[in-house]
């Protein structure tokens, strides 16, 4: 066995152990989030909703991938194959099979009444079950996806399977193998390759642009609409672009511009059409004597044209004829070891005269990078008032906090692990169920991370336009109380003699959106600072948390209308009226752990105002107008409580050392962080106005 497959075995093991002691879920629960996160960021699914179910003769799920009516009729199912090994083990092809056929025959199984009448409606396979029944008639393809740390002799990847009652099956599997080589690639997209003479329609007639000294090959393709959908039909969003991924989910993916045109004028979709824009790592060419054809693209990426692809698609799907549609294309071949540096340029560049602007390049967005900062460099307060301290580690990228660890050796790896503890690592998609809970968006939340971060990354992206400074160190500082909030609340509910497993995940999002949106009735915000001051959960919010967990399973286990699935009934907005509604108890003290909303308001402008200060030159006159005895009070009161290190001891004599030593830009910087952190530890010490 490879080494290399050897250590990402014990890699993604530790991980998915860090996630179930951070979780309180079982190893094959955090499996499962651990690797469908994998799989949204890859594009190979926008959504995964957990709905186990383990029976007797050979019938199994453990999730699937949103509902069908929302997929264009596609139904994608998830099956779980965890190995609790020391080594890498070997899937082979017979026990494919059997897990494949597993999956096959709860669909077989849902569609009978007499199975879905013995399942426990309170567990979400019976929502799938009901699910699958009321969806059967429009279900076009079936997905069977299996997920699993062993080993496959062979690629399998959208391979045909059969059918169910003339709907064909593809299976598709992501073994240890192929997410070894996701994360090799930066996490970014997974390889595909798309044979042209094999596998789809036809050979591709191509102009070759001849670009001197450029560190890339350009072609101009005229593409098939039917050849189009058939590609899209069989890779999905894969196909697309990151940012791209996220400006469709965010805007919706079909176009009723490009809907008409293709159903009443096809043979001028052409010329109505601006075409799409793609790259590509290499490709294969043939001739037929006088033109250039192409015969095979690896991994092809849409940087521009993702909803007229997905529009195209649709119509397939709804069977529009297409064969008087044609799609013009500019591919551009850039190899592997510059696709990192130029294809996001040609992405932003191809997008930056339409609509795709901020939120859809939002995975390079200065945001990101701005937190990452403050992750790296701003210590939480100590539980035991100890001097060590520890930080919370934010990825920014996929696969970040591995990397760190890897190079190190054994010592240096405990101390990192010190420094940064695994329970309080966290990335994009976390942040934003974190922060659209509290901004009263949890059905948002329960559409799935992809989804609820387009919606997040839009509402970022517009204040980021309006007021960056808005994203403060003291920004930074709520969203970790709010991860506190969230990573607390996820721990007890299990617990709760009332739960019975499933819709976790909707359960804390909604009582945390119903605590917030009860506390801004009252004209009161929660008071996140003592939450960050203390790193841990008051218990009467606490218990008032769990209350309203109760309240909300209740509303959950009540969908309206013609919802029948409770997973789905939690994605509506008429979920969220209803719980907005109902009475939570909160604990008469409730109002010890708030603060009035005029001095939340005001904090963020104070946060805002210290955020315009936290650079070179201006945090460096920002220290010294504030002079020696100003620093010399932060110092003593630092010192006296222990809430310093060595390093801002040293930094703190010398702005109290003032006019007879300058402090660097630098040293500034740490300077005025050290006195915000020191703030919201309980400083009394105030910078002067005329130094601000």
């Amino acid at each position: 066995m490879d080494n290399a497959l050897d250590i990402y075995h014990n890699q993604l093991y530790q991980e998915v152990l860090a996630h179930s002691e951070a979780t309180g879920s079982f190893a094959e629960d955090s499996f499962f989030d651990v690797v469908t996160e994998y799989l949204i960021t890859a594009g190979e699914i926008e959504t995964a909703d957990r709905a186990p179910y383990l029976g007797v003769r050979g019938v199994r799920v453990d999730g699937y991938a949103g509902d069908p009516r929302e997929a264009v009729g596609v139904l994608t199912l998830i099956i779980v194959d965890f190995r609790q090994a020391e080594r890498p083990e070997t899937l082979t092809a017979t026990d494919l099979r059997a897990i494949n056929n597993r999956a096959r025959n709860f669909i077989l199984r849902s569609l009978d009444p007499t199975f879905r009448d013995g399942l426990e409606q309170a567990q979400p396979a019976f929502d799938l079950a009901e699910m699958i029944a009321t969806t059967w008639a429009v279900v076009n393809k079936v997905r069977i996806i299996v997920i699993t740390n062993r080993v496959l002799s062979s690629r399998v990847d959208s391979v045909p399977a059969g059918e169910i009652d003339g709907v064909p099956i593809t299976h598709n599997v992501w073994d240890l193998g192929r997410l070894h080589r996701y994360v090799v690639a930066g996490g970014e997209r997974e390889e595909l390759e798309l044979d042209l003479v094999n596998d789809l329609p036809a050979p591709l007639p191509a102009l070759r642009a001849a670009v001197k000294g450029a560190d890339y090959d350009g072609y101009l393709v005229v593409i098939p609409g039917a050849q189009l959908a058939a590609i899209y039909d069989r890779w999905g969003t894969r196909l697309l672009e990151q940012n791209v991924r996220v400006f469709l989910q965010s805007r919706g993916s079909v176009n009723r511009g490009i809907k008409t045109t293709l159903e009443s004028a096809p043979q001028m979709f052409f010329a109505y059409n601006n075409g799409i824009s793609a790259t590509a790592e290499a490709v294969e060419l043939d001739s037929d004597g006088t033109t250039a054809r192409l015969t095979k693209i690896r991994n092809l990426q849409i940087v521009n044209g993702g909803q007229t692809t997905a529009s195209i698609h649709a119509a397939f799907v709804n069977n529009v004829d297409l064969s008087d549609v044609f799609v013009q294309m500019k591919l551009s071949i850039v190899d592997s070891n510059n696709a990192a540096d130029v294809v996001p340029k040609i992405s932003e560049y191809a997008n930056s005269q339409n609509r795709v602007s901020q939120a859809d390049f939002f995975s390079n967005h200065p945001f990101h990078v701005r937190i990452e900062q403050f992750s790296r460099r701003v210590y939480a307060p100590s539980l035991d008032g100890s001097l060590k301290q520890s930080k919370w580690f934010y990825e920014r990228a996929r696969g970040q906090y591995l990397d760190a660890r890897s190079g190190l050796t054994a010592k240096k790896r405990k101390e990192f692990d010190l420094e940064y503890p695994r329970e309080q690592l966290f990335g994009k998609t976390d942040l934003a169920k974190y922060s659209m809970a509290w901004a009263e968006q949890p059905h948002v939340v329960s559409r799935g991370a992809q989804r609820n971060f387009a919606a997040f990354a839009a509402d970022v992206s517009k204040k980021w336009e309006d007021s960056p400074d808005y994203f403060s160190e003291s920004y930074y500082r709520a969203s970790i109380a709010k991860a506190i909030v969230w990573k607390n609340l996820e721990l007890l509910i299990p617990k709760q003699d009332w739960y019975e497993g499933g819709y976790r995940a909707n359960i804390v999002a909604y009582a945390i959106a119903k605590l917030a949106f009860d506390l801004r009735r009252l004209g009161r915000a929660f008071d996140f600072e003592a939450v960050w001051r203390d790193q841990a959960l008051p218990s009467i919010v606490r218990d008032g948390l769990v209350k309203a967990g109760r309240a909300v399973l209740t509303i959950l286990q009540r969908p309206e209308g013609n919802r029948a699935n409770v997973t789905e009934w939690a994605k509506h907005e008429d979920c969220w009226r209803a719980v907005s509604k109902v009475h939570v108890d909160w604990h008469p003290d409730l109002r010890k752990a708030t603060i009035e909303g005029r001095e939340a308001s005001a904090r963020a402008r104070d946060g805002a105002q210290d955020q315009r200060i936290l650079n070179g030159i201006a945090a460096q006159t920002t220290v010294v107008t504030a002079g020696r005895t100003f620093w010399q009070d932060v110092l003593r009161w630092g010192r006296e409580r222990r809430h310093v290190t060595p390093k801002e001891v040293g930094i703190l004599n010398v702005c109290g050392a003032l006019p007879i030593k300058i402090p660097t830009e630098a040293q500034s910087l740490v300077a005025l962080e050290t006195y915000g952190r020191l703030r919201a530890l309980g400083l009394p010490v105030e910078l002067p106005d005329d130094s601000r």
